[in-house]
This record gives C-alpha cells, structure tokens and sequence, in this order.
C-alpha cells in the first residue's frame, strides 16, 4: 500500500511538472530527495509475454530494484515485441507489462523509447496516456527530456534514423504516421535535442535511444546515428591542422567545435542488440551502454568495433545506474542476479578528458 502511495504521489507530481523544453521538447521534472544519489534501473527488449526469461529477468530487477531503491526505471525500446501493440485493448500490454514487472520495487515511473518493433505495431498506441490510466507507471514518447535533479535524460526517437526501414522494409510494416517526411522529422528532432542540451546545466547529460551508436553484438553500429546523431551528443577530438583543411572553410570548422564541445553528453544507453555491453568512444569521453537483454537473446554474433570495448555479454539481464555529484556508478546483471560488471567514472577525471579534448581557436 506504502508503494502505491508513493507512485501515485510521484505521478500526482510529475502531472503539474510535464513543460515544453526548449524547442519542441517534452521535458518532465522527476522528484528528487535533496543530496541523495539518483537510482535507476536500464532494460530493453523485453516485451515477449514472459517468454525467453522476461519474467525471470523482470525477478532479478526487483531484487536488484528492492536493494537499490530506485527511482525509475528506463526502457530502451522494443517494449513489445515482435510488432508493437495494435490497440489500447490489446492483451499484450498485459501479458509483456502489467503481469511481469510485479515487484513492488518497480512499482516506480518507467520512461519508455520506442523501438523498431514497436513501429510494426499501431505506434500511436504506446503514446496514448489512456494506457496511463491502465498502469500509470507507462510513460512513453517519441522524444523528450527527464530532468531528475543533477541528472538530464536525453531520450531520442532512433527509429526514423534507419533508412532501410523506409526503402526496404521486407515483409515489415513500418506506422510512420507522425513522422514522415523523414528527413523533415530527423532535422527537426536533431535541431531539438541539440537545443535541449546546449540549455542544459545538468551536472550528468545522458542519452537514451533504441539503436545502437557503437555495438559488437548482431546490429553492430548504426550507421544514421554515427553520422547524424552522434556529432550532436559528444565532444569531438579534432586536431587543431584539421582546421587548416582545404575541405572546410575555417570559421564552419571553428562554429563546429564549438558546437560538439558545448552538448557534452556523457553516456548513451541503447538496446536493439539482445546483449550487455560497454564500449568508450575512443576519440572523445563519451560511453556507450547497450542493455538489450531483457528476454531473447544469446544471438552468438560478435563482430570488431573501431572503439574500445570494455565488456560484452551476449545474454539476459540489465543495467542499473547510480549517479550523485562526484560519480557515476554502472553495473551489468545477468538474469540469476548475478552483476557481472561494475564500472565507475569521476565527474571530477571526465571533465579533466573533456578539457584536454578542447581544441581552441588560436
């Protein structure tokens, strides 16, 4: 009863505190304790009616949920699996959502992305609040922000990135409703969420997606968010003779450094690959989080990256993060439990990467 008090309290809060970001985004204020570190937990790819170990990793969450005492959680996207929801009726919400994630530790607002097989459904579905009034923890949009006191969520619609989706879908249908034109949708989104995280003084800036930037695992890297998204979310290491190039005019060049070392985002979280892995960007501080474990996986694919990769489980489980003033804390678990990796970052050694990064103007 204590637990339903309390999410009807949070959402009673975040009802009065849902405001229009900078330019078209949505931006929710989370309720925070004053000095207490934010606690939350990472799960993707998950939506398959307590099948493939859904319902054994939804256990593991809230134990870890319990002993943690989270916050929220985070959804990285393909939350039904294999083509959305197709009503607000429809069982699946249910069977995938309502009847697995049981525990009262999770019993907190889940913010939720969309992902490729979400789009196979009826896409609206999952942005209808009247699913809110079923289970009030779903929270779901295409793209928006989650201030949660030091912390910034950056969530970013990845879909519409990936061109094969439009121009060769195969035997899959994609809802593209509003959002073609793509490439109106994509330059707008981007405008967007650069704006948002240039207006951000947050003390962490984290994205979350559905597509991977950087994977090893069956996707390996999307190539749309390398080139578009990716230079909008990190700093960008560029020597000082690359100003000097002939390709480029010298004041765009100096206009784009400026740019990418404003936004400094410090993790991107991903799923669509069914794995746990860790990977640094190798030419700016940026690291990469993919939690796509959450029921069927075990895919057996492993493939190089150009960045350096610091672990990689190629099976179930999740991610949970804790961040307060100093330090951010990640651990991977497996879907008995068990944390297979733990890994911590200073803010006070990021930001000394990040000025070391700088590239000035002279």
């Amino acid at each position: 009863m204590a637990v339903a008090l309390a999410l009807l309290a949070v959402m009673a809060a975040l009802s009065w505190c849902v405001s229009p970001a900078t330019a078209e985004l949505t931006r929710i204020e989370h309720p925070v304790k004053d000095g207490a570190p934010l606690r939350l937990l990472v799960v993707g790819d998950w939506g398959r009616k307590a099948a493939y170990n859904q319902s054994r990793v939804a256990q593991q969450m809230g134990e870890v949920a319990e002993e943690m005492e989270i916050d929220f959680v985070v959804s990285t996207g393909d939350n039904f699996l294999e083509d959305g929801l197709a009503a607000v009726d429809d069982m699946a919400f249910h069977e995938s959502f309502v009847d697995v994630y049981t525990a009262q530790s999770l019993q907190k607002p889940w913010y939720l992305v969309l992902g490729n097989h979400d789009y196979r459904g009826d896409v609206l579905v999952q942005l209808d609040p009247a699913l809110r009034k079923i289970d009030s923890r779903f929270i779901c949009m295409r793209s928006f922000i989650v201030s949660a006191g030091i912390v910034d969520f950056f969530f970013v619609d990845t879909t519409p990135f990936q061109l094969q989706y439009w121009t060769d879908p195969g035997e899959d249908h994609y809802d593209w409703r509003g959002v073609a034109p793509r490439e109106a949708y994509i330059a707008n989104l981007l405008k967007d969420v650069d704006a948002a995280m240039k207006e951000s003084t947050a003390t962490w800036k984290v994205a979350v997606g559905h597509h991977t930037m950087r994977s090893v695992s069956a996707h390996g890297d999307t190539q749309e968010l390398l080139q578009l998204l990716l230079p909008v979310l990190k700093v960008t290491l560029i020597k000082t003779s690359a100003i000097s190039s002939p390709s480029v005019k010298h004041s765009n060049m100096r206009r784009n450094i400026r740019r990418f070392q404003e936004n400094n985002v410090d993790f991107y979280i991903n799923g669509h690959d069914h794995c746990l892995e860790h990977i640094s960007s190798r030419d700016s501080p940026i690291q990469y989080f993919t939690s796509g474990g959450g029921s069927k996986a075990w895919r057996g694919i492993f493939q190089e990256n150009e960045d350096e990769l610091e672990f990689f489980y190629d099976g179930q489980g999740f991610l949970s993060l804790e961040l307060n003033e100093n330090k951010a804390r990640f651990a991977f678990y497996d879907v008995y439990g068990e944390a297979l990796y733990h890994w911590s970052l200073s803010k006070a050694n990021l930001l000394q990467v990040q000025a070391s990064a700088r590239v000035t103007e002279e």
